[in-house]
């Protein structure tokens, strides 16, 4: 379903990835760990097709959604709006329906800067699931969290995945998200020339 071939990238004459290679089957859950500023971001940018500007080749699926480390809503637009903007096609009553299954049933009519960054998160991943990606990309959707909301978005997540089965990549720090979600964990680890694949 998904393959990544990179060869080399930089920002100017500073290099940050350097032969990163692998593949996600359809279903399968990835995820990638490694310290902070070695590049996970950008790989992932570089996958989702966000960054052209690398020496490699990325084989993925038009149907891709992105989960940003900060829920990247529309503030001046509903709940409900950021469903139907992002996806025109959908039915208000399908978009209803995504926007109970993640908790914010009765939320429809309220702006981003209304919710919680909790239920902005689950804002988040209703937008990404209701387009039935094929592939899901996630950017640390955990992070600064408390740790019952954390553990609710855990619980949701894996539920979505399980129901919908995309193929999906996710960047984390703890090791305990990467084995709950993970049928596979990959780490960047620093190299000479870039960051790899250890």
């Amino acid at each position: 379903m998904i393959r990544v071939e990179i060869e080399a990238k930089r920002f100017g004459p500073t290099p940050v990835l350097r032969r990163v290679a692998f593949q996600i089957a359809a279903g399968e859950t990835v995820a990638l760990i490694g310290p902070s500023g070695i590049g996970k971001t950008t790989l992932l940018r570089l996958i989702a097709g966000i960054d052209r500007d690398y020496d490699g080749h990325v084989a993925r699926p038009d149907r891709q959604a992105i989960v940003f480390q900060e829920p990247t809503l529309l503030p001046w637009r509903s709940a409900l709006d950021n469903l139907l903007l992002v996806h025109p096609d959908l039915d208000r009553n399908d978009a209803l329906a995504a926007l109970d299954r993640v908790g914010l049933a009765g939320k429809e009519t309220l702006f981003p800067g209304q919710l919680s960054l909790g239920q902005q998160r689950r804002l988040s991943l209703a937008r990404a699931f209701v387009g039935r990606p094929e592939l899901l990309i996630m950017d640390e959707p955990f992070v600064s969290l408390d740790k019952d909301t954390a553990e609710t978005m855990l619980s949701l997540t894996e539920d979505l995945i399980a129901q919908h089965r995309p193929a999906t990549l996710f960047v984390t720090h703890a090791q305990a998200e990467a084995e709950r979600l993970a049928d596979r964990v990959l780490s960047l680890k620093a190299g000479p020339d870039g960051a790899v694949l250890g």
